[in-house]
């Protein structure tokens, strides 16, 4: 069944928050605690990775062995520090995106969720610290596949699962603020939307060909105006 509604694909870190560095640091806490080692990620992608493909690059960067447990042990860590760490942080929400969200998820047409390089816990914790948990249904997460380019179809089998509607790519938009969110988007077939509110500046993410880029999404109207074309 093809569907008339429209499944609008949030990232979360530099698109709709900043948490001030609180999951870097936590990052650079659980490698000391787990190992004692002092590291200030220098050479670390972190910017739209998922956080299991970043724990594999922190590893392979200290010459430590990957496998599931170590992995599993890290992540598990990570999230204690993180929920420790968040009320700490001066962060915030980006500008206009809670009354965004509030005004996509008041028209029936959309469909609201996740596509994440975070843990589906700590897209939890960081979403609720800000009090912006509640405008998704579901996510794809970086619990489902460290290859942040295979996570669409995750959001999308979600999306049948509690729509009973299947999203073609044309229907998507999936939203976000670096290049990978740019290609993950384009590896479904969806509607690219970038906002140049995180680590990328706006002739950086124009070099990947989203199909449309907006500085921020203060100018509620026109970001929605983006999302209508």
């Amino acid at each position: 069944m093809q569907s008339s509604r429209r499944l609008l694909l949030f990232d979360i870190d530099g698109t709709l928050i900043d948490s001030g560095g609180a999951g870097i640091q936590s990052l650079k806490d659980v490698l000391q605690q787990q190992f004692g080692i002092s590291d200030d990620l220098r050479g670390v992608e972190i910017a739209g990775k998922t956080d299991t493909g970043i724990v594999h690059q922190i590893l392979r960067k200290q010459n430590i062995a990957i496998d599931e447990a170590t992995t599993a042990a890290f992540l598990d860590l990570y999230l204690q520090f993180l929920a420790r760490e968040l009320p700490q942080r001066k962060g915030k929400v980006l500008p206009g995106v809670e009354e965004l969200l509030g005004r996509l998820r008041a028209r029936p047409q959309n469909v609201l969720g996740l596509l994440t390089g975070n843990l589906a816990r700590g897209a939890q914790l960081k979403l609720s610290h800000y009090g912006l948990w509640d405008f998704f249904e579901f996510g794809a997460f970086a619990d489902d596949h460290h290859d942040r380019n295979e996570l669409g179809p995750f959001a999308q089998r979600r999306a049948r699962e509690k729509h009973a509607l299947n999203f073609a790519g044309a229907e998507i938009d999936v939203i976000g603020d670096t290049p990978h969110d740019i290609a993950c988007g384009k590896a479904i077939g969806a509607r690219t939307i970038v906002v140049a509110t995180g680590s990328f500046t706006r002739e950086q993410l124009a070099a990947h060909k989203p199909d449309r880029i907006l500085d921020d999404f203060s100018e509620v109207d026109a970001a929605i105006a983006n999302l209508d074309w």
